[in-house]
């Protein structure tokens, strides 16, 4: 089943099943912003990345002396929402920790996602609350993918990647699918990254960020593009599946991160892990701004 939300600019479709963005289509234009999910190249749409970011190592993790299965992007994107509010420009969806998610992920919790439209913007909000009697541990994210070239006539690499602000950040490494914060380096995110093939070789580009950021995918061969805007997610991943001809790239701001090379395996002790005491509600978001 699908939502649908739509103001007199933009239509966003969203899916019950991991109250993933499946579409966001320009009335303009008749723009299609988000990758249609061809599994010839990869399925998927916007996911919603929860509770953690990227791969932990043997796909497991340890909290209080118990080890639990947990597969790369947990599983929130796999799971069924059911939708708590719908109107004609903001839709919510709710995902409550079961019987069933108590057996990878000890917690509970309620995980509400809300789409808001705002003239020719789309927000993306998070909201997590912890309804257990412990504190909890997780991590967020978003993995939406954007066509590339958005319109027809033009190719991939027409299109390059703009920063702002324009200034050079830490940019973390993968080993393998791990991060390597010992090999990070500075990211030359103070000027344009042409989209390439050969920029994702290495997998995702992941760099860490602070305060306000935004980073559109545009062209100098036509006027339309897509911005996406935060502020305080501390990471954000950049990918497009190398060698494969794959018609679209990720932006994808984090609020946590794949295990480290070195990673204990200890929840607790997981880099970029966010801590919610009992009751607390943790909210961030993101923006899509088409053009």
């Amino acid at each position: 089943m699908t939502v649908q939300i739509e103001n007199e600019f933009l239509v966003a479709t969203i899916a019950e099943d991991g109250a993933e963005l499946i579409s966001l289509k320009s009335k303009k234009n008749n723009i299609e912003y988000i990758w249609q999910g061809d599994p010839a190249f990869w399925g998927r749409h916007a996911p919603v990345l929860f509770p953690v970011v990227g791969r932990l190592k043997e796909d497991q993790y340890t909290y209080d002396n118990q080890t639990y299965p947990m597969s790369q992007h947990g599983f929130a994107r796999d799971s069924l929402f059911e939708v708590v509010e719908h109107g004609a420009e903001l839709v919510s969806l709710s995902l409550k920790s079961s019987k069933e998610t108590k057996k990878v992920y000890p917690f509970d919790f309620e995980l509400i996602l809300s789409y808001e439209l705002e003239n020719e913007n789309l927000v993306v909000n998070y909201q997590v609350e912890n309804t257990g009697n412990d504190d909890m541990y997780f991590s967020i994210g978003g993995h939406p993918a954007f066509n590339v070239p958005l319109v027809e006539d033009l190719t991939f690499d027409d299109y390059y990647l703009s920063f702002s602000p324009k200034k050079s950040r830490t940019q973390i490494p993968l080993a393998g699918p791990f991060s390597d914060f010992e090999h990070k380096t500075l990211g030359q995110t103070n000027t344009s990254l042409d989209i390439r093939r050969e920029l994702f070789k290495e997998d995702a580009i992941i760099f860490e960020t602070k305060g306000l950021n935004t980073i559109t995918i545009e062209t100098d061969e036509n006027p339309h593009s897509i911005s996406l805007s935060y502020t305080d997610m501390p990471y954000v991943g950049i990918w497009s599946p190398y060698t494969q001809e794959a018609p679209f790239v990720c932006i994808e701001p984090w609020c946590g991160i794949a295990d480290e090379v070195n990673a204990t395996g200890n929840l607790v002790d997981k880099k970029g892990i966010n801590k919610l005491a009992v009751s607390d509600i943790f909210k961030t978001h993101y923006t899509l701004t088409t053009k």
